[in-house]
């Protein structure tokens, strides 16, 4: 990829219960008119207490006890289209992805794309003096290789899906908030879900205490809105934000093609969801 590569930028109003597929079913639109228009998108959201399931999590020997646990928390349950474990997302966590055309990837490894993001991170939090670390941090949750943190506590964790005719890189902060709550939220997923067996393979065991949110570790009043802002200079670096291109990918949005993909993307976020609406429905 070249310096000064055009791309596009779209962020996601504050999302709820009531439009939790959304983030899910967009991406994968993103990443087919990333494809199709060869250009990359960098993609912000955030949402209001939601707990999101990994394929994996749906398998828990208690799922209905797992979900309960979920709504006891003043939570909600959402399973994601993609494989992977379960992560929180609430007020206080900026989800970030970076949405490349196939042929921008097709010559890289696996790794190039953790490191890019790993590097935009790193950049966007250059001015705070830290060294920002990456290995799995077993404890967590969703634990992964390219797990970020900043003296050994986790902050962010990156996973990567290629989706149709594009990659998507992708990334939850935790910038501020009660992390240690959200740690507990899940700790209690897989203790309901798992009993006995909490905390062995597949289902990480854990610890509340291994992550921390980006304020505390860099003892400043960061907010989500500041997060975007430092994110978009440090990319701004290296890629230029297409005013043109921008013009077009933001008409796409409103088109009848971008409205025809959303409802066939909810269509299948439904049948994906329809084990845990079932128990939310006896639950409630």
């Amino acid at each position: 990829m070249s310096l000064k590569q055009s791309v596009v930028l779209f962020e996601q109003p504050h999302l709820t219960n009531e439009n939790k597929y959304d983030p899910f079913i967009v991406t994968d639109i993103l990443a087919d008119y990333s494809g199709k228009q060869k250009i990359p998108i960098i993609h912000f959201w955030t949402m209001t207490n939601q707990l999101i399931l990994g394929m994996q999590d749906t398998r828990v020997t208690d799922l209905s006890n797992a979900i309960s646990s979920v709504k006891t928390n003043h939570y909600h349950p959402v399973v994601r289209n993609s494989g992977g474990l379960a992560v929180v997302a609430d007020d206080g966590i900026l989800n970030f992805s970076i949405i490349l055309p196939q042929e921008f990837t097709n010559q890289t490894s696996i790794n190039h794309g953790y490191e890019t993001m790993k590097t935009i991170i790193s950049s966007a939090l250059s001015s705070f003096n830290t060294t920002v670390d990456s290995f799995e941090v077993t404890d967590s949750y969703c634990p992964g290789e390219y797990d970020l943190s900043i003296n050994e506590k986790k902050f962010a964790g990156i996973a990567q899906r290629r989706i149709k005719k594009g990659l998507g890189i992708m990334i939850y902060i935790s910038v501020n908030g009660q992390q240690e709550k959200r740690g507990n939220l899940v700790k209690q997923f897989y203790q309901a879900g798992l009993k006995e067996h909490f905390g062995k393979d597949p289902f990480p065991p854990v610890n509340p205490d291994s992550m921390k949110n980006l304020s505390d570790l860099l003892c400043q009043d960061l907010t989500v809105e500041k997060m975007k802002t430092l994110i978009v200079e440090a990319i701004s670096q290296d890629w230029s934000f297409d005013d043109t291109a921008q013009k077009h990918f933001n008409q796409f949005l409103t088109s009848e093609d971008f409205k025809e993909a959303y409802d066939k993307g909810y269509h299948r976020m439904e049948q994906r969801n329809e084990g845990i609406n079932t128990i939310l429905k006896e639950i409630n």
